[in-house]
């Protein structure tokens, strides 16, 4: 009951925030140099035209007034057309979404597949070979540019020995695991090497405690004192951090999405910016933002289970 009572909460904290990412997103999308009317009619533009489009947008009614109606418009899935492509945004949105939520799962899933088994060697191993090797590929990989270990993987993989295609998103579940393979792990490469560093430093502490001793000198086997006491205690800060990069994983697929020519959100977002497709932009930017705070939603979701003292009080 605690633990729903403070989903609740944290729901209930969701809709300021929310209300605040569209304040910020409307006026800096307004503050772009351009007339979105002229923008759309394009050579087609005369002043009689401009006005009378302008007049249908509600461009011409006072600011406050505009964002109610674009409030309105976001509530009700209104998102409008797009410019380059002329269908509606949430088409495009519904089309596109998938393919980026199926690279972040990927790579997310490939940061702990990493993440894990890195961090528990290089504890257990601490200031020996394994965790000095660890450690520096790590650091090596962290001060790297996601957007070239991509390039380098797309050179390397695909164009040099042919294993893993340029570019797509393939059509059955099995090409999406193919092709999102190297864009998912350079995602999680640089994921990783944080995580590393940070679960690494939690389970040396957890190593030290008093509990740990005595679930040994109780004869549990290491395989459960590893699991139950030491790994479980070691996630719950490891957690908090995976859940904010998770976040800097969404936008970091706007890069990657480009370098790999995969149809997702980031491909869709960067052709609308060259494209000066603004309806297209704001209403990706929004989805972008409210993903981020489904991820923090359910990254507390997740810490309130491996600690439960986070649902008192």
């Amino acid at each position: 009951m605690q633990r729903l009572n403070y989903i609740l909460v944290r729901l209930l904290q969701m809709i300021p925030v929310a209300l605040g990412i569209t304040i910020v997103l409307f006026f800096v999308i307004r503050a772009i140099p351009g007339d979105p009317a002229a923008i759309r009619l394009g050579i087609r533009a005369t002043p009689e035209g401009i006005a009378n489009l302008r007049r249908e947008m509600g461009l011409d009614q006072p600011i406050w007034t505009q964002y109610v109606i674009f409030l309105r418009d976001v509530v009700t899935l209104n998102l409008g057309t797009s410019i380059t492509y002329s269908i509606p945004v949430v088409m495009l949105i519904g089309a596109r979404l998938p393919v980026t939520l199926f690279l972040a799962i990927y790579a997310t899933l490939f940061s702990i597949m990493i993440t894990l088994p890195a961090a528990m060697l290089a504890a257990i191993r601490k200031d020996r070979f394994a965790d000095q090797v660890i450690r520096g590929g790590f650091m090596v990989l962290l001060g790297m540019p996601q957007f070239w270990i991509g390039v380098l993987f797309l050179i390397v993989f695909s164009l040099k020995l042919g294993l893993f295609p340029v570019s797509g998103f393939g059509e059955t579940f099995r090409d999406h695991l193919v092709h999102l393979f190297l864009p998912a792990l350079t995602l999680s490469l640089a994921q990783s090497a944080m995580l590393v560093r940070t679960l690494r430093s939690d389970i040396i502490s957890v190593l030290r405690a008093d509990y740990v001793d005595f679930a040994r000198a109780k004869g549990l086997m290491e395989r459960l004192v590893l699991t139950r006491h030491i790994l479980r205690n070691a996630l719950i800060p490891t957690v908090t951090i995976l859940g904010l990069n998770v976040g800097y994983l969404v936008g970091g697929t706007v890069v990657i999405e480009k370098v790999f020519s995969i149809p997702g959100m980031g491909m869709l977002m960067l052709d609308s910016i060259f494209a000066r497709d603004y309806t297209v932009v704001q209403s990706v930017t929004l989805c972008f933002a409210m993903m981020v705070i489904l991820i923090n939603l359910a990254t507390d979701v997740t810490y309130s289970f491996l600690d439960p003292r986070v649902t008192l009080g």
